[in-house]
C-alpha cells in the first residue's frame, strides 16, 4: 500500500518514518487563507481536507494508494496564530504566547477507496515568559518560519515551552496514534 503525504512538512514525514511509513510527498498547492468567521478548528479541518482532495484527484485513488493530508494552527482567545510572514511578525506571535497557555490543533484526512475520515487533535501548550534576551536568540535561530504560532517544539523552540498537555506529536504537526489508526482502517 503506497501512501501518498499531501503536505511539504518534513516534520510530518519524518514523524510518520518514526512509526515505519514512508510515504511519497506530493505537497497539495491551495489557498490556506483563513475564511471570516472560520473557527480554528474548522480552519484545520478543511484544509487537511482539501490539501487530500486535490491530490486525490490529481494522482486519481486506486486500491493501492491511501491519501493523507494534515494541517496545524495555534489558537489563543479564539484568534489562529499561524505561520509568520517575517522576524516582526513572528515576535509579536511569541509575544502574545509568552508566558501563556494556549491551544494546538491537527486536523488530519485520510483518503482512500474505503473512503475518507477526518479527526481533529488538539493539545495545550503553556510557553514560558519570554524574555528579550530569549526573543532575540530564538529569532536569530530562524526557526520561526513555516511554524504555526512562529515556533517548532521539536527544535530550538522546545526551550520556549513549559508544559504540554496532550500529544507531542499533535503539537509537531502530526498525531501519531490517530494517524496510525486511520492507515489502519483506511489503507
Amino acid at each position: 500500500m503506497r501512501v501518498v503525504l499531501a503536505s511539504r512538512s518534513p516534520r510530518r514525514r519524518d514523524l510518520l518514518e518514526r512509526i515505519g511509513i514512508f510515504p511519497e510527498v506530493v505537497p497539495a498547492n491551495i489557498d490556506e487563507a483563513q475564511r471570516a468567521n472560520e473557527s480554528a478548528t474548522h480552519y484545520v479541518q478543511r484544509l487537511s481536507q482539501e490539501k487530500v482532495q486535490k491530490i486525490a484527484d490529481e494522482l486519481g485513488v486506486t486500491s493501492d494508494v491511501v491519501f493523507l493530508g494534515a494541517d496545524t494552527c495555534v489558537e489563543l482567545d479564539g484568534v489562529v496564530h499561524d505561520q509568520p510572514e517575517d522576524r516582526e511578525a513572528a515576535r509579536r506571535t511569541l509575544s502574545i504566547l509568552s508566558g501563556r497557555t494556549h491551544q494546538v490543533h491537527t486536523a488530519v484526512t485520510c483518503l482512500s477507496q474505503k473512503g475518507s475520515t477526518t479527526i481533529i487533535d488538539t493539545a495545550r501548550v503553556t510557553m514560558v515568559p519570554i524574555s528579550t534576551h530569549l526573543m532575540e536568540w530564538y529569532l536569530d535561530t530562524g526557526e520561526s518560519y513555516g511554524k504555526a504560532g512562529a515556533y517548532g517544539m521539536q527544535g530550538f523552540g522546545g526551550v520556549l515551552v513549559e508544559r504540554v498537555q496532550g500529544s507531542m506529536s499533535t503539537v509537531i504537526g502530526l498525531p501519531l496514534a490517530p494517524t496510525a489508526h486511520l492507515l489502519r482502517v483506511l489503507g
